[in-house]
């Protein structure tokens, strides 16, 4: 067996580095969308021939986990019928993708005849037809009311582009220009990786490189079994509540069990059945939110690869449930509700494992979906995520305040809020405000960072917005003895506000139109604190009223602190205060 020194190895794990930043950067040079060119909803990894993840980027982590089940369904699917110049799409979440709004694109790199990698590059287009503009349906009952489900299918054939099955999925979608040109920056990106990996190989050679790899997943392997082997053995649970945003069930519970032997753990999940609602999650996309809770607890270093997971194994529990859906189950609003809830859970339990390791909850994502006709341009059809309406706070560890606004939870700080000026350039609105929350912060010895308010008026057209996500009925978890007393303002919510200034203030998912003089208005929740609030230094909560982020109320009742008129901490009636205690 090839070996491999240090000095190479260091080099061919630049070079994968490089080839997958290379992806990113033309995707948001090269995408038409908003949600490619300014949001970054979009994820790149680079795979062997097994196929396992050799690398996966700094994206998105509700992209990158079910990529893993992803890349072996489609390479299964085709066994040995793939030649160079293939170029596979899918978004099929019963192949293990996630939604089908974020559709994926492999590409097989073939090096002197032989299959050696696979570039991947998965994005969140902006529409993928169905009833409802943006593929958000708050009312379908069953998958095939959500959009077009895209099987494994070939979209380059031996180098050959195949117009009739281009053809047939973006007639299938709104504001195809904005489709085709983000399918077409997907095709680019996977084009840039292969490039990268052809002159690493042509460097170094094929066995070479695979021998680095083959170090680089042990090396990962060794971080992770390292740090299992360090928590105590037995069985740990967490349990997380999932609201009811609007499929009129009640509240629904997910719990994780998580079994620690030695160096290896293994994840079990109970969820509750299947609902006739967009928030079921299939076995793929589930798999993201099991590993993105494991590592929210073991935050190791990169390499980032499959080796990390060779000790874990998992249990979606039985199909049919609402973490493991079966055919028919609607699931649109899967990567956000219920992924956030299962992340918790496992959070959760392995905070029982090890509890100085443990990092209060992000906020949960609450977002809008617009879409219309624009009078600017022929009333053009245009469609999109407001990628800024789901941004919430970061959860705060024991040794630092939550970020603000760089959720949501499932994006784990990959997601980008966009130019407010683009955003208005690129459609006919107008966003009256867009900035932190006072009070949304989760309260702690260590506060959760601020969520956002977003409010947006159509311009010249009646507008349809389309709210998705959960955070409007339970304050953000959070950790370490962390609690709230203020908590309405901690809270998401979805307002209406009409043209005499009334407003319709909704905690659930919903349609709505939006007429000229009207404005759609969404509000994110902070992350979680950590920590006994009224333990936080006086000073620094009287510095969080002075920048906004606390009210005086806020002060108060979170963390036994006064702040007079002047915005200056009172020392002694903060002593008093905090006595009552």
């Amino acid at each position: 067996m090839t070996t491999v020194d240090p000095i190479t190895l260091a080099v061919v794990r630049g070079a994968l580095e490089t080839a997958q930043r290379e992806m990113t950067l033309t995707l948001e040079k090269t995408g038409r969308s908003s949600v490619f060119n300014l949001a970054h909803d979009y994820s790149n990894a680079l795979f062997d021939a097994v196929p396992e993840m050799i690398l996966q980027g700094q994206d998105i982590p509700i992209h990158l986990g079910s990529l893993i089940p992803a890349m072996k369904a489609v390479a299964g699917f085709y066994g040995e019928d793939i030649a160079p110049g293939d170029v596979v799409y899918h978004n099929d979440p019963a192949y293990k993708g996630s939604h089908i709004i974020d559709c994926c694109m492999y590409k097989p790199v073939f090096f002197e005849g032989e299959l050696v990698f696979w570039t991947v590059c998965k994005g969140h287009l902006t529409d993928i037809g169905g009833p409802v503009p943006a593929g958000y349906n708050p009312d379908a009952k069953e998958i095939y009311a959500e959009g077009l489900r895209i099987p494994p299918v070939k979209l380059w054939e031996k180098g050959r582009r195949r117009e009739d099955v281009i053809n047939l999925l973006l007639t299938n979608m709104r504001a195809r220009e904005h489709q085709e040109g983000d399918l077409n920056a997907q095709y680019g990106a996977c084009g840039v990786g292969e490039r990268h990996l052809l002159r690493l190989l042509e460097r170094y050679g094929v066995d070479t490189v695979k021998a680095a790899i083959a170090e680089l997943k042990a090396m990962a392997d060794r971080q992770m079994r390292s740090l299992i082997a360090e928590v105590a053995d037995g069985e740990y649970s967490g349990t997380a509540v999932l609201e009811d945003s609007g499929h009129g069930l009640g509240d629904l519970e997910i719990t994780a069990h998580v079994k620690i032997e030695c160096d290896e753990v293994a994840i079990r999940i109970d969820s509750p059945p299947q609902v006739p609602y967009f928030i079921n999650s299939y076995e793929g996309n589930s798999m993201s939110g099991v590993l993105l809770g494991l590592m929210m607890f073991a935050q190791l270093p990169p390499p980032y690869n499959e080796g990390l997971y060779r000790c874990l194994s998992v249990d979606m529990g039985p199909p049919g449930t609402l973490c493991n859906a079966s055919e028919p189950a609607p699931h649109a609003n899967c990567t956000t509700t219920p992924m956030e809830t299962l992340t918790d859970a496992v959070r959760l339990a392995f905070e029982q494992a090890a509890p100085e390791r443990v990092s209060a909850s992000w906020g949960h994502a609450s977002g809008i979906n617009i879409a219309g006709f624009d009078p600017r341009h022929g009333n053009e059809q245009y469609v999109t995520m407001v990628l800024a309406s789901i941004i919430s706070g970061a959860g705060a560890t024991r040794t630092m305040d939550g970020w603000h606004s760089r959720g949501p939870l499932c994006c784990f700080g990959a997601l980008m809020s966009g130019d407010i000026e683009l955003l208005e350039t690129s459609y006919p609105i107008l966003i009256h405000r867009y900035g932190l929350v006072t009070d949304s912060c989760g309260a702690g010895e260590r506060r959760g960072g601020s969520g956002t308010w977003l409010e947006i008026e159509p311009l010249d057209h009646a507008m349809t917005a389309v709210a998705f996500g959960e955070g409007r009925q339970y304050a953000t978890a959070g950790a370490g003895g962390a609690r709230n007393a203020l908590v309405e303002p901690k809270l998401g919510r979805l307002v209406h506000r009409h043209r005499d200034g009334s407003e319709t203030v909704y905690d659930r998912n919903a349609l709505l139109t939006i007429e000229p003089g009207e404005r759609v208005i969404n509000v994110n929740p902070g992350g979680g604190g950590f920590g006994d609030p009224w333990t936080r230094p006086p000073q620094e909560v009287a510095g969080d009223v002075r920048d906004g982020l606390v009210s005086r109320v806020g002060a108060r009742q979170d963390y036994g602190v006064v702040v007079d008129d002047q915005l200056h901490l009172d020392e002694s009636a903060t002593r008093q205060l905090r006595q009552t205690r």
